[in-house]
C-alpha cells in the first residue's frame, strides 16, 4: 500500500572530516566534581569517543549536551581564572561540534547521509513521533509511504475495515488542510517513507514494528512511546532531490 500526504508549503567541508583529539576533559579539565561538571565531563568523553569513530551524528548530539552542561557550570562559577578556562573548552567544543554539522550538512548536500538505529527486541522510546520528528520539518509538504504489510488489528485492520478507517482518517485529515491519497498495489515489497525535504527512512519491519498491547488498559496501548517493539533496524537518508510515486 502507498500513501502520500500533501499540504501548504509555508556551507560546508570537503567530504572526509578529519577527527582531532580536544584534550583535558576529566579530572585535568579543571572542572569540579559537583554532579553537574561530572556528567558535563562524562557526556564530551563521550563525544569525543564517537568523534573517533566518525559516528559524526551521534557525536555532534553529545558535543551539544556536553556545551549545554558546561555553559550551566559556567554560570554558577565565580573564580575568574575556572570561568576563563571553561569559556576557553566551550569554544573548543562549540567549534568541533560546528565542523561536524557543516560535515554532515556536506554529506545531505552530497546525498551521502546514512545513520542507522538498531531497535532491540522489547525495546521501547521508539514511537512514530520519535523517529520521524527530527526529520518533519516546516519544509515538508509532502510525505510517501510504502509498506506491503499493513493490516494487524493494532496497526490497520483487516481489507474492509483498514478500507473504512483509512477513509476516515482521509476525511479527519481534510479537514485540517491535509490530503492523504491511499493507492494498493500487489507487486510491492520495499518498505520506504520519503520527505520531500530530502530525508528518506527505512525500516526493517516498515510500520509494523510494534508488539501486539496485552489489553486497552496496558502501558503503551495509548502512548506507543512506552509500547515494546520487535527487533529491526532503522537506516535514514538524505537525498537532494525525492522522485513523486
Amino acid at each position: 500500500m502507498t500513501a502520500s500526504r500533501k499540504r501548504s508549503r509555508p556551507a560546508s567541508l570537503q567530504p572526509g572530516l578529519r577527527w582531532r583529539r580536544i584534550p583535558g576533559i576529566m579530572a585535568k579539565s579543571g572542572l569540579g566534581q559537583d554532579p553537574q561538571s561530572t556528567a558535563a565531563a562524562t557526556v564530551l568523553k563521550r563525544a569525543v569517543e564517537l568523534d573517533s569513530e566518525s559516528r559524526y551524528p551521534q557525536a555532534l548530539v553529545c558535543y551539544q549536551e556536553g556545551i549545554d552542561l558546561l555553559l550551566q557550570v559556567l554560570k554558577g562559577t565565580k573564580d575568574n581564572t575556572k570561568r576563563c578556562n571553561l569559556r576557553e573548552k566551550i569554544s573548543k567544543y562549540m567549534d568541533r561540534a560546528e565542523n561536524i554539522k557543516e560535515h554532515l550538512e556536506q554529506e545531505k548536500e552530497d546525498g551521502k547521509y546514512h545513520k542507522q538505529i538498531k531497535i532491540e527486541e522489547n525495546a521501547t522510546g521508539f514511537s512514530y513521533e520519535s523517529l520521524f520528528r527530527e526529520y518533519l520539518n516546516e519544509t515538508v509538504t509532502e510525505v510517501w509511504i510504502e509498506d506491503p504489510y499493513i493490516r494487524h488489528t493494532h496497526q490497520g485492520t483487516e481489507q474492509v475495515q483498514q478500507s473504512r478507517g483509512l477513509q476516515e482518517i482521509e476525511e479527519s485529515l481534510r479537514s485540517h488542510g491535509v490530503l492523504l491519497e491511499v493507492r494498493y498495489s500487489s507487486s510491492i515489497h520495499d518498505r520506504e517513507i520519503r520527505f520531500n525535504n530530502g530525508w528518506m527512512i527505512k525500516i526493517g519491519r516498515g510500520l509494523d514494528y510494534f508488539k501486539k498491547p496485552q489489553s486497552r488498559f496496558s502501558l503503551g496501548y495509548c502512548d506507543f512511546d512506552l509500547r515494546p517493539c520487535h527487533e529491526t533496524t532503522v537506516d535514514i537518508f538524505h537525498k537532494k532531490h525525492t522522485k513523486n510515486i
